[in-house]
């Protein structure tokens, strides 16, 4: 799958106290999103076996999104996403929640989606160096 294939739309401000969401479409071909959120044994994964990661790129006001499969740490897709917008959504996280909760939604391009809730998102700089202070990390959560 392409990056061109996603749109992200970065929700930082919900109605009514809601969650902040992190909103992915996908527009290529039908059944490929399905199939890499697919376990070959439990079915569709859940939302503990997704991480969420945003790395910065060098000199740009954007950077990749990705998210993986936790258990194996196989890619299911990177989309560019803007940098400020991915800041403010941590920031509201915090608010939200003590933990900072936020919810990815996917939809595939046959409509269906799937929402997952989450409380980890970690942030990288353009080199690889996590951004402890720009991520969402649990409390009582060792890296």
């Amino acid at each position: 799958m392409r990056r061109d294939n996603f749109t992200v739309d970065i929700d930082s401000e919900p109605d009514d106290d809601g969650t902040p969401t992190i909103s992915i479409d996908y527009d290529g071909p039908s059944g490929t999103l399905r199939e890499r959120l697919t376990t070959t044994t439990d079915g569709t994964l859940d939302a503990d076996e997704i991480d969420v990661t945003f790395r910065r790129q060098a000199g740009a006001d954007s950077g990749v999104l990705s998210l993986t499969n936790r258990l194996t740490g196989e890619f299911i897709l990177e989309v560019v996403a803007d940098t400020e917008a991915m800041q403010a959504l941590v920031s509201a996280a915090e608010r939200h929640d003590d933990d900072g909760e936020f919810e990815v939604r996917l939809t595939d391009s046959g409509g269906k989606s799937l929402v997952y809730e989450k409380r980890t998102l970690l942030v990288y700089d353009h080199d690889g160096s996590l951004l402890r202070q720009r991520s969402l990390i649990p409390g009582g959560v060792e890296l």
